[in-house]
């Protein structure tokens, strides 16, 4: 794998983009870049910064009863969830405090949860958080697992995204295609990397990635 490159966010140099050039495979797309979000998912100090950084995208709001984290974002969901309460914003849970939960997968794929945690969503106000938003896909399928189970949707979160929102939805991003303008994602069939020959770099997912050697 190439080196990566870094951005710095503006507002807190704790929090820092790292992303590589090349042709990588994800679950629905082939993209140009791809996000090296490890560190801020699981290093105490960054994770925290990200956390609190997103966290300032919704001081503004009413009710926040649970943060679903996809895609390994649990511990930044954690420090998001403590700034947010730390900073007033209520919960309409008994125990006044906010849930950070995430969804098991079943074998065709789907969202889904078990029935001692759908307490978590069930009749509460949904902030979904998530690593880096492409496609829509996964988000489209978490706005609609959270209504399968009685929830609502009140945002969505995201270290990196492409699309400002996802229908009505909008998504409160830290970094956006106006920091890294020439990211591309494209269909597999569609793929103008794949039409040129370029070779794959790498299979990737929330999880990280597997080169191809």
């Amino acid at each position: 794998m190439q080196d990566y490159k870094k951005i710095d966010y503006s507002k807190n140099k704790d929090v820092v983009l790292r992303y590589i050039p090349g042709h990588f495979v994800t679950p629905n797309s082939h993209v140009n870049y791809y996000m090296d979000l490890s560190d801020m998912k699981s290093r105490q100090r960054e994770a925290r910064a990200t956390g609190e950084e997103l966290a300032e995208m919704y001081l503004a709001s009413d009710v926040i009863d649970t943060i679903l984290c996809l895609n390994g974002m649990e511990v930044v969901g954690a420090y998001m969830a403590n700034k947010l309460t730390k900073a007033g914003i209520i919960s309409a849970n008994r125990h006044q405090t906010m849930y950070i939960t995430s969804p098991e997968y079943n074998t065709g794929g789907q969202m889904m949860f078990r029935e001692n945690n759908q307490h978590m969503v069930k009749g509460k106000k949904v902030l979904i958080l998530i690593d880096t938003a492409t496609t829509g896909e996964t988000l489209r399928s978490a706005i609609r697992t959270v209504g399968f189970y009685g929830g609502q949707v009140i945002g969505i979160s995201a270290i990196y995204s492409v699309s400002p929102k996802i229908g009505e939805i909008p998504i409160r991003a830290l970094y956006s295609n106006r920091d890294i303008p020439d990211y591309a994602s494209h269909t597999p069939e569609n793929c103008p990397m794949c039409r040129d020959n370029v070779p794959i770099d790498a299979i990737c997912n929330g999880f990280g990635y597997s080169t191809l050697k």
